[in-house]
């Protein structure tokens, strides 16, 4: 359907009732021009008439016809009127234009008629003498109260006509003048009604276009005073409105990107509508890639996809655990519910999931740590044990046996109180790592690797392994010494212990970049690489049967963990097993 501007529907209706108004006024006008100037005509011939009838006065004897022709001649010709004297027998005695011996018998003329009643005769109608329209009108002739006949005046309706189509021009020049002022007015006065209503709509399209700031103005109109500001009412209304939701939208992203669990939110048919970035990373979706999407094709997951299609079909909350194995094993605690609105109805399913893989691996390690203490404590008090009680069923009678059982007792002992001393020196350096009681200072730590060596090298002596130590004497670092010396001591312990007759173990420091490297390098049997992962764990051994033959408590690499992150750096290690195998220790540069 075509849509007409306002101002085209204002416009024809102003021009519309201008010309009917015109119309009717034109005519009405017209006759009323036509009627008053009939009528002025008419009692201008009553006048002339009646000069005529003065000049009558002074004929003598009365009627004498050449005297009455004679006044009608020269008055008609002064006065460009036919004159016409009528006796009362309805002869005429005179006329300005025609002989009246050729006349007809006017006594049955209409004005006439009237006259002798005496009245003024007015009538119009066809002169068969001239040959055109004439309007007669008629006046008594009197003299002393008699009645002598009748003076009649006359004029060619073509000058009568002729006047009133100029009035008529007039009046029609005039009333198409008009029609076009009202025009232009109508025209101005259309725009005026709807040049606010087209800004009132520039202005509520803005306001659909999302530019709520820029205000309508007012205009004078009450009634559309009233519109603009009901609208820019709205328009606050709204612009309030879309604050808070972009508030409240900002602020759940922010919640949702801040969580360190996944969410993802799906629809009644399964569709993801939103995921945050933890999700996102959890299993690797590309949350514009994977929107709108089915749950289905967006995740790979069997297991993942089985707990969000029983969280669809579920009523109730559901809870799992969900592993993941895809670029390595992903454990996931999984609670899903149904989101529903105040009639219940489901709009879809909200799932979140937390990684537990680090607690799982915790609590897999505190498994393995009590089992491995329990081992590593049972191993030398039931080797105690056994030997007390041999000695208490009699070899304490055998002196040489008896001795030989006690020394094993005192090493067995010996080894349970390194164990012990060393979990007590790893709990107290993670306590004092916690509680920040840990204090770090800059200084060359060239004294404390001197230390460290000179520690080690009985022990290596006795094997015939070289120490050498390779450190510039300016080199400093935030350490702090008896804790450094000691992780140091226990790696070149390792190195010792692990290295055959006649090798050498190198310790050397350098600086790189804001860290200090101290590395510990041997030539021993090295480490398989699928040990390397675990080699800082407590109790953790590459050869349980060799390491417990050469003798530790198995929590020295854990312990040079602990100090490392202690210095706020860290450890590592790398092994090309048969050749060598090399422990660095990096902590932060003064």
């Amino acid at each position: 359907m075509t849509r007409i501007k306002l101002v085209w529907r204002l416009f024809p209706a102003f021009i519309l009732i201008a010309v009917i108004c015109l119309v009717a006024g034109t005519w009405y006008t017209a006759s009323s021009w036509r009627t008053f100037y009939l009528g002025e005509t008419a009692e201008n011939l009553a006048n002339r008439a009646r000069l005529v009838e003065i000049y009558l006065e002074d004929v003598r004897p009365v009627p004498d016809a050449m005297q009455i022709n004679a006044i009608c001649r020269k008055l008609g010709e002064l006065t460009s009127t036919r004159l016409t004297v009528i006796l009362a027998s309805g002869l005429v005695a005179g006329d300005s234009q025609e002989d009246p011996q050729r006349m007809d018998n006017h006594a049955d003329r209409p004005e006439f008629r009237e006259a002798m009643q005496g009245k003024v005769g007015v009538s119009t109608r066809f002169s068969f003498t001239l040959g055109h329209n004439m309007m007669y009108v008629a006046v008594p002739w009197r003299q002393k109260d008699q009645s002598l006949g009748v003076v009649r005046a006359a004029l060619p309706m073509k000058a009568i006509a002729g006047a009133i189509r100029t009035l008529y021009l007039k009046v029609a020049l005039g009333g198409l003048l008009i029609v076009f002022l009202v025009a232009v007015l109508g025209l101005f006065i259309a725009r005026r009604i709807s040049g606010p209503l087209n800004n009132l709509q520039r202005g509520a399209l803005r306001f659909a276009g999302g530019d709520l700031d820029r205000k309508l103005p007012i205009p004078n109109t009450a009634e559309l005073a009233s519109l603009a500001e009901a609208l820019n009412y709205m328009a606050e209304q709204l612009q309030h409105k879309i604050q808070s939701l972009t508030r409240q939208g900002q602020e759940q992203k922010a919640i949702l990107s801040s969580m360190t669990e996944g969410v993802l939110a799906l629809d009644a048919e399964g569709r993801l509508l939103t995921v945050n970035s933890a999700g996102a990373g959890m299993l690797r979706l590309d949350p514009a890639m994977a929107h709108n999407l089915p749950i289905q094709e967006a995740i790979q997951d069997t297991g993942l996809k089985w707990f969000i299609n029983r969280t669809l079909s579920s009523p109730e909350p559901v809870e799992g655990e969900v592993e993941i194995k895809d670029n390595g094993r992903k454990i996931f605690k999984a609670h899903g519910t149904s989101l529903r609105d105040s009639q219940g109805t489901s709009l879809g399913t909200l799932v979140v999931l937390h990684d537990i893989t680090q607690l799982r691996q915790l609590e897999n390690t505190r498994r393995d740590f009590v089992a491995n203490v329990s081992h590593e404590l049972k191993t030398p008090i039931t080797a105690i044990k056994g030997f007390v009680e041999t000695l208490l069923a009699g070899a304490l009678k055998e002196p040489d046996n008896a001795e030989n059982f006690l020394k094993i007792i005192a090493k067995q002992t010996d080894r349970l109180n390194e164990i012990i001393d060393d979990l007590l020196t790893l709990s107290r350096i993670e306590q004092d790592a916690e509680r920040r009681q840990i204090f770090l200072k800059g200084q060359k730590i060239k004294g404390a690797l001197q230390s460290a060596v000179q520690v080690c090298e009985a022990k290596a002596a006795a094997k015939k392994i070289a120490l050498k130590l390779n450190c510039p004497d300016d080199l400093r670092a935030q350490i702090n010494p008896p804790l450094l010396e000691q992780a140091l001591v226990n790696l070149v312990d390792n190195a010792v212990k692990f290295s055959e007759p006649g090798q050498v173990v190198q310790v050397e420091a350098q600086r790189q970049g804001p860290q200090v490297i101290i590395r510990v390098r041997d030539h021993g049997p090295g480490i398989p690489p699928e040990h390397l992962p675990r080699i800082f764990e407590r109790f953790y051994r590459v050869d349980a049967g060799r390491s417990r033959k050469i003798g530790g408590s198995g929590l020295g690499l854990a312990i040079v963990k602990h100090i490392a992150l202690a210095h706020g750096g860290k450890v590592a290690v790398t092994s090309t097993p048969g050749q060598e195998t090399i422990f660095s220790l990096l902590v932060p540069a003064d």
